[in-house]
C-alpha cells in the first residue's frame, strides 16, 4: 500500500518565498516577510541567504529588503518556450489585436487565479508594464470567469478562497453573485467583466477549448466608455471566432 508523501518544509518555504516577493510590488524586509509568512526569522535569513547565493532573490542597495532574482526570470521563460500552445496563441492575439483595436491577452487558469502567458497591446496603448507572468484572482477577470464557467459550481467553490477579494466596488464578492455571473457566461457562450478588476477597462473573454474543461482563454480589453452594446457584440463575435479558430488549430496539431 502506498504512503502519501508530506512537502519537505524547506522546499515549501522556499517557493513561498519566492511567490510572496513575486506578488508583492516592492521588495520586502526580512520583517515584512515573516509578518506575512509567518515562519522564523531565523529559517528566513537563512532561506533569503541561500537564494541570494544562487541569484534567485536580489537585495537592495541597502541590502535590507529582497525581490525575485534574474534566475526566476529564466526559469518563468522557460515555462514559455516549452508551452507547445503558445506558438500558436501568438499569432491568433496578432491577427485579433489588428481586427478588433484593443489590447488582447492569452491566460491560463491556475486553480483559483488566472496566469498570464501572452499580451499584444493595442497600438496608441500607454500601458507599458506588461501582464505576462502576472496573477490575478480568477473570479474578477473575464478571463477567469469564462473558465471557472467550465466547471460545476462544486468545482468553483473548492479552488475559490473562501472571501472573494475585492479590487473595485464593482468586484463581485459574494458567492450567489458570482454563480449568477457565470450562468449568464455559460449561456452567451463568453464573458463581459465591466470595471471589476480595473476602474476604467472592460474585458470580454472566451475559452480556448481544446482541453475539457477548458484552461486557457483570450480576453479583449476596452475602454469601459467605449464598451456599448454594439462594440462588445462586435469584440465578443471576433474574441469567441478566435478562440474557436485557435482551439481547431491546436487539436490539429495534436495539442491537448
Amino acid at each position: 500500500m502506498g504512503t502519501e508523501l508530506s512537502p519537505v518544509k524547506s522546499a515549501e518555504r522556499t517557493v513561498h518565498i519566492l511567490e510572496t516577493l513575486a506578488a508583492s510590488p516592492t521588495k520586502l524586509t526580512l520583517s515584512q516577510l515573516q509578518e506575512r509568512m509567518g515562519y522564523p526569522r531565523s529559517s528566513l535569513h537563512a532561506l533569503i541567504r541561500t537564494l541570494r547565493e544562487l541569484k534567485w532573490v536580489e537585495a537592495d542597495e541597502s541590502g535590507g529588503a529582497f525581490g525575485v532574482g534574474p534566475h526566476a526570470l529564466l526559469s518563468g521563460t522557460a515555462y514559455l518556450d516549452r508551452d507547445p500552445a503558445l506558438p500558436f496563441a501568438y499569432a491568433a492575439l496578432e491577427d485579433l489585436r489588428a481586427e478588433v483595436g484593443y489590447t488582447v491577452h492569452y491566460a491560463r487558469r491556475d486553480d483559483g487565479s488566472v496566469l498570464y502567458l501572452a499580451s499584444r497591446d493595442a497600438r496608441e496603448s500607454k500601458h507599458v508594464v506588461s501582464r505576462v507572468g502576472r496573477k490575478l484572482p480568477a473570479h474578477l477577470t473575464a478571463l477567469g470567469q469564462a473558465l471557472l464557467a467550465q466547471l460545476t459550481t462544486d468545482e468553483i467553490d473548492k479552488i475559490l478562497p473562501p472571501q472573494l477579494e475585492r479590487y473595485t466596488e464593482r468586484t463581485i464578492t459574494s458567492r450567489a453573485g458570482l454563480h449568477e455571473e457565470l450562468d449568464g457566461v455559460r449561456n452567451r457562450g463568453w464573458a463581459l467583466e465591466q470595471e471589476q478588476g480595473t476602474l476604467g477597462v472592460a474585458c470580454v473573454a472566451a475559452t480556448v477549448d481544446y482541453r475539457i474543461p477548458a484552461t486557457d482563454a483570450i480576453s479583449c480589453s476596452m475602454p469601459a466608455p467605449l464598451a456599448t452594446d454594439a462594440e462588445v457584440a462586435r469584440v465578443a463575435e471576433a474574441v469567441t471566432r478566435a478562440t474557436a479558430g485557435l482551439a481547431t488549430l491546436l487539436r490539429r496539431h495534436g495539442i491537448r
